[in-house]
């Protein structure tokens, strides 16, 4: 067992140094793009620049993530859950939601340690809580990431799922099962390459979002993912 733990090791050890690299690179390029959109919130909603959530990571472990504000002011305590339409989100707010540029400032939470480039979405306390079972508890074994297939799914699928009438029923009852699956499936093949191939689908997603194109996610994932969320839906990329 000692050889097998030894590489697993040394697989997490470059795992977070390529984070980290990549993470502070991110953050000297992207720079400009975070002033614009500081800049823009300030202009167009009263409030800080930064929203901190709070969020369940490796271990159980509760930290805050950074993002940009897209919402207004005591938009807390509302609901957990964005709904499709959801009122809260300021106009500039939208847009920086619909480029994922309120994300950027998780290239710091990468830094400090809280999260990975790829991995399990974070999700809210009182979510983990109440609507994880054992299998989805599993996702927790390992550092959130920024991007991830639970990610992906969630930023293209998830407003056909939701209900602006029950975001948070709707959210547990149709999305979270498998967006959490696809994660789940994930960490059965987690590695350089397949985090590599997960970036370059957020990429795309973004881009295909803008264009009106259809996203679709790797079969293995999704094959892996039936074994604990069977009902899907799960869009399957053609091989």
């Amino acid at each position: 067992m000692k050889p097998i733990d030894n590489r697993v090791a040394f697989g997490q050890l470059v795992k977070r140094l390529l984070d980290g690299t990549v993470a502070l690179i991110a953050l000297l390029v992207l720079l400009p793009i975070l002033v614009v959109a500081a800049l823009g919130i300030k202009m167009t909603s009263p409030g800080p620049i930064f929203y901190r959530a709070k969020r369940v990571g490796k271990g159980g472990r509760v930290f805050s993530m950074l993002k940009l504000r897209t919402m207004r002011m005591n938009s807390d305590g509302v609901s957990a859950i964005t709904a499709p339409d959801d009122r809260r989100i300021f106009g500039f707010g939208l847009w920086l939601r619909r480029l994922k540029i309120d994300e950027l400032p998780q290239f710091w939470n990468i830094l400090t340690g809280d999260m990975s480039l790829v991995g399990p979405r974070p999700e809210d306390p009182k979510i983990v809580e109440r609507d994880y079972n054992c299998w989805m508890r599993e996702t927790l074994l390992v550092a959130p990431g920024v991007t991830g297939p639970g990610s992906v799914y969630g930023y293209f699928f998830g407003d056909a799922l939701l209900d602006d009438a029950d975001p948070e029923g709707s959210y547990a009852r149709n999305l979270l099962p498998p967006k959490l699956a696809l994660e789940r499936a994930y960490l059965d093949r987690a590695g350089v390459l397949s985090d590599f191939s997960y970036i370059l689908l957020t990429a795309w997603a973004i881009v295909a979002h803008i264009l009106g194109r259809e996203v679709r996610l790797p079969r293995a994932d999704v094959e892996g993912a039936r074994r604990w969320a069977p009902q899907g839906p799960y869009p399957i990329a053609r091989t």
